[in-house]
């Protein structure tokens, strides 16, 4: 019997529908989800540092646009910054064979690979906004594990919006109606807009964290789309 790398696991007529199949889904292959979201999030730290400490040129500053001007600072927004911690873990945790979550962290893998050869072959930080972020609670502790440098392109939101598409399709594929998507798009939106109200990023950041996300998350699902249709031949 073929057994295609993404290939549904039960059939429409015994499919568990909505929360019940993010349950379902979720425990399958619970503690090796947890165990390779934590360590893969653990290496790519340890590289995002060592990129940090060791650029392979002076720093660029980012330039502001007028849009920057107009996103004022809300640091209410960094619940909305620190949760694609949990986020970027949604999509791996709907995954319910050992082949997807492979497919799948070398995927995402090498989007933060590409990033971090950004950020080393181009370094680049964000200029001075004149907020003492320090006085609000949580930013010290933001600043320890997530630099203002490495600007460009935001990792953040490349591997939010990453995650978004993935999420989407996944939610699609399990008959999941439009208002747990539109949740996910929601959030994903508050997740981009959190990294210009708290100042981390500027608006190109975004925008070329957006296009990198692309990048990685179209050919992702058009060839997975491949490998099912040909293993169901």
């Amino acid at each position: 019997m073929i057994d295609p790398l993404l290939r549904p696991v039960v059939t429409d007529a015994t499919r568990p529908a909505g929360f019940a199949a993010i349950v379902a889904r979720s425990r399958k292959l619970f503690w090796l989800k947890l165990l390779g979201t934590t360590v893969f999030t653990w290496a790519f730290f340890v590289g995002y540092f060592h990129v940090l400490r060791n650029p392979a040129h002076d720093v660029t500053q980012m330039p502001l646009t007028e849009l920057d001007g107009m996103v004022e600072f809300a640091p209410s927004a960094l619940l909305a910054y620190v949760s694609l911690w949990f986020y970027v873990g949604v999509p791996p945790g709907l995954l319910v064979r050992f082949r997807e979550l492979v497919y799948y962290g070398l995927w995402i893998g090498g989007l933060c690979i590409a990033g971090l050869a950004c950020f080393y072959f181009w370094p680049t930080s964000v200029p001075p906004h004149g907020i003492e972020l320090v006085d609000y609670p949580g930013f010290g502790v933001l600043r320890g594990i997530d630099a203002s440098a490495n600007a460009c392109p935001s990792m953040h939101v490349a591997t939010a919006t990453f995650t978004a598409i993935w999420l989407d399709r996944l939610l699609g594929e399990m008959g999941m109606r439009i208002p747990g998507r539109v949740l996910n798009w929601c959030w994903f939106t508050l997740i981009v807009y959190s990294t210009l109200a708290i100042k981390q990023h500027v608006v190109l950041d975004v925008i070329a964290g957006l296009a990198l996300g692309l990048a990685f998350a179209w050919p992702s699902l058009r060839l997975r789309g491949l490998l099912g249709r040909r293993a169901a031949l």
